[in-house]
């Protein structure tokens, strides 16, 4: 029995180590990629496009990880049994909803955050240097209004579909995942 306990603070431990140091490097990557993609560009056009595409990112990972920790395995092995398409998949996201929203929430979500106000920096600096009159402050906390009303928004809707229907949500993620599992030739041994 200890030994069970011992594993298992172990295996927390490890995976708390893993998804800190996953979440660095991917902070650092889609930090780096954003700005230099943003400096290169300097268009504002494409720049708030890509903000609006960081922001929905951020969205939809909220509403995996949310629906998630709301599901449960029933449906899934119900599904399972008739040999319908993902939902084994569905089932080992529903056994892992700890570390899968982990990954979603907190880290996709908080990237997306930082990436989101990087980006907004990086607009209000090119707009502030082709039109030396705007009022940087001002636009600025409109910006970082604007921005955080549609994020939370938009994230409060997710987790309400999340939460009403957490079983048909992981099931087109379940889906969409042992597709790519095809495609990508990942392992097969959920399906």
């Amino acid at each position: 029995m200890k030994h069970n306990k011992q594993a298992k603070r172990n295996r927390k431990t490890s995976w708390t180590i893993f998804i800190s140091l996953w979440t660095f490097f991917l902070a650092v990557v889609f930090t780096w990629m954003s700005r230099l993609l943003l400096y290169n560009l300097r268009s504002v056009i494409i720049s708030v496009i890509l903000l609006i595409l960081i922001i929905l990112i951020g969205i939809i990972f909220d509403l995996i990880g949310t629906a998630v920790t709301a599901a449960e395995e029933k449906p899934f092995h119900a599904k399972a049994s008739k040999k319908i398409y993902g939902a084994k998949t569905g089932i080992y996201l529903v056994r892992h909803a700890d570390q899968v929203a982990s990954f979603c929430n907190d880290v996709i979500g908080d990237i997306s955050g930082i990436v989101s106000g990087v980006i907004m920096t990086v607009i209000i600096i090119n707009l502030s240097l082709r039109s030396p009159g705007i009022n940087e402050i001002y636009f600025t906390i409109l910006a970082a209004g604007t921005i955080s009303a549609v994020t939370v928004g938009g994230k409060a809707a997710g987790k309400s579909l999340a939460i009403n229907k957490p079983t048909d949500v992981v099931f087109f993620v379940a889906r969409l995942l042992a597709t790519l599992e095809k495609i990508c030739f990942w392992k097969k041994n959920r399906g």
